[in-house]
């Protein structure tokens, strides 16, 4: 199977699906991640949170610790947009890697710049078999995640986890409620499940 993870940042992808990923991989598909901006931005005193070298650095560790290979966009944080340039992007790496299964991010995400992918993916991926929605942050939203796709990743959460402390500079950030806020949805999904720990999605399609 070729499987194809969407993401707006460096992070998203490893926060959102990462466990379902080492999965694929442990699994023996063929797994890629394409993440369309360059992801570093700067917050409202015009103070530069997380440069795009350092983003770019701890993207690729990270990546190489879920064993995906990395495509990287060149779009800007923050200013990316549902248009044919992120659309041709993401319909140029389906077509090219004949992707099976796509993760994306949520369309009821508040983020803008995760709405704008959202939005691409689900236009651009049309014609994918199977597509599956995660959050990757806390967010609060006025429309409601419908998490109804479990995936196991009892034996893969150590090694999302390792892959979100990548992050460096987003773990200097957040302190530890990043790590904590995402071990505790694993665990609960997990329960829901009977399992150690999962990862759960909003299912848009699932053809055999």
């Amino acid at each position: 199977m070729n499987v194809l993870a969407i993401g707006a940042h460096f992070d998203d992808i490893e926060l959102g699906c990462g466990g379902a990923l080492a999965k694929h991989v442990a699994n023996g598909d063929s797994v890629f991640a394409y993440v369309a901006t360059k992801s570093g931005f700067i917050n409202h005193q015009n103070i530069v949170i997380r440069s795009n070298e350092i983003a770019d650095k701890e993207g690729e560790n990270a990546m190489k610790i879920l064993g995906v290979k990395l495509i990287k966009g060149n779009f800007n944080a923050l200013k990316i947009e549902f248009n044919d340039d992120l659309n041709l992007d993401i319909i140029k790496i389906i077509e090219d890697k004949k992707i099976d299964l796509v993760y994306s991010h949520w369309m009821g995400d508040i983020h803008h710049d995760h709405q704008a992918v959202a939005r691409a993916s689900l236009h651009s991926c049309r014609h994918v078999p199977r597509q599956l929605m995660y959050r990757s942050n806390w967010y609060h939203s006025n429309l409601e995640f419908k998490g109804n796709f479990y995936v196991d990743i009892s034996y893969f959460w150590e090694i999302k986890k390792k892959s979100i402390e990548a992050h460096q500079s987003e773990r200097e950030r957040t302190g530890k409620k990043w790590i904590e806020f995402f071990h505790n949805e694993a665990k609960n999904a997990g329960q829901r499940i009977e399992v150690k720990y999962a990862e759960v999605f909003e299912v848009i399609k699932w053809l055999n």
